[in-house]
C-alpha cells in the first residue's frame, strides 16, 4: 500500500517554487508579490481573466508539458509483480504517465485536467486540456481573453478547477469508484504482512495518508510502516521495529531500490 505526497514530484525536480517557478511566473512574482505556484493558486486576483492567465499557465506546465519524474518509473519497476495500490494527494498526473494502471490509483485531491462547475451544479467534470491550451496560447500581459473564460457546458456558471479547497469540490464517479477501489484494497489485506509504503507526504493533510498507515499498521501485527521523507520521517514508538525511517533523498532511495529488484 502506497501513500505518495507532494515530496514525490519534488524529486522529480517539479518543485513549485525556486528557480523554476521563476523561469516560469517572474512576471507573475513582479507583479503580485507572491514567490510559489501553490500561493498563487489562492491569491485574490481581481478578475477572472488574470487567475485563468495564472491557472493555465500552471496547468500547461504542471500537466500537460511535465515529463514523467524518475521517482515514479523507479517506483513502478520496484511494485513490478506485487499487489499493489496507490493513495495519493497528488493532482498532477505523474502516475498515469508512468504508466501505472490507473484502477490501482486513487488520487482524493482532484486533477489538475480537471475542470468542474464553481456551484457546483452537479457531481460532473470534464477534460480540460484544449481549453488550457487555448487561454495559454492566447494569453497577454497576464490576462486571458473573455471570451475563453471556461464555462460548466450544463448550466452556464463559471468552470473552475477540480482541485479540494472547500466544500465545492466535486466527487465525480470516476472519484468515487477509485475510493471504492482504495477500500476493497484494504479490505482484502486486512490480515497479514502487508507494508505500507509512505512516500514524501508531509504534515499538510496527515489524516489522508500519514495517520491511516499508523493506524492501519498498528492493528495488524505482521504489518510494516516504511516512510522516505527527507526531515520529516517520523513515526510513532509503538510501531516499534515495524518502522523504518529513511530521512534522505527521495529520488535517490527510489533509483536504489529499483535497481535491487
Amino acid at each position: 500500500m502506497v501513500g505518495a505526497g507532494a515530496g514525490m514530484s519534488a524529486a522529480a525536480g517539479f518543485d513549485y517554487g525556486g528557480a523554476r517557478f521563476r523561469a516560469h511566473f517572474a512576471d507573475f512574482e513582479e507583479k503580485y508579490g507572491f514567490h510559489d505556484m501553490y500561493t498563487g493558486g489562492f491569491y485574490p486576483y481581481e478578475t477572472a481573466e488574470e487567475r485563468w492567465a495564472f491557472w493555465s499557465r500552471n496547468i500547461l506546465l504542471n500537466r500537460y508539458e511535465a515529463g514523467v519524474g524518475r521517482p515514479y518509473a523507479d517506483l513502478l519497476r520496484l511494485l513490478e509483480g506485487r499487489d499493489y495500490f496507490v493513495l495519493t494527494t497528488n493532482v498532477d498526473h505523474q502516475f498515469q504517465k508512468a504508466g501505472f494502471d490507473k484502477t490501482r490509483l486513487f488520487y482524493t485531491q482532484g486533477d489538475y485536467g480537471l475542470f468542474q462547475c464553481s456551484g457546483p451544479c452537479g457531481r460532473h467534470t470534464w477534460d480540460n486540456e484544449g481549453q488550457v491550451r487555448a487561454m495559454a496560447a492566447a494569453e497577454r500581459d497576464m490576462r486571458v481573453p473573455s471570451y475563453l473564460l471556461p464555462r460548466c457546458p450544463v448550466c452556464g456558471r463559471p468552470a473552475a478547477m477540480n482541485l479540494r479547497a472547500d466544500d465545492t469540490f466535486v466527487q465525480d464517479r470516476g472519484w468515487d469508484a477509485a475510493a471504492g477501489r482504495y477500500r476493497d484494497f484494504l479490505v482484502r489485506h486486512r490480515r497479514g504482512r502487508v507494508l505500507y509504503l509512505e512516500l514524501g507526504v508531509g504534515y499538510n493533510t496527515p489524516a489522508i495518508i500519514k495517520y491511516p498507515f499508523w493506524q492501519l499498521t498498528a492493528r495488524e501485527p505482521q504489518a510494516v510502516y516504511a516512510c522516505i521523507n527527507a526531515g520529516e520521517a517520523w513515526a510513532p514508538g509503538a510501531l516499534g521495529d515495524r518502522a523504518i525511517l529513511a530521512d534522505g533523498d527521495l529520488a535517490s532511495a527510489l533509483s536504489v531500490l529499483a535497481g535491487e529488484t
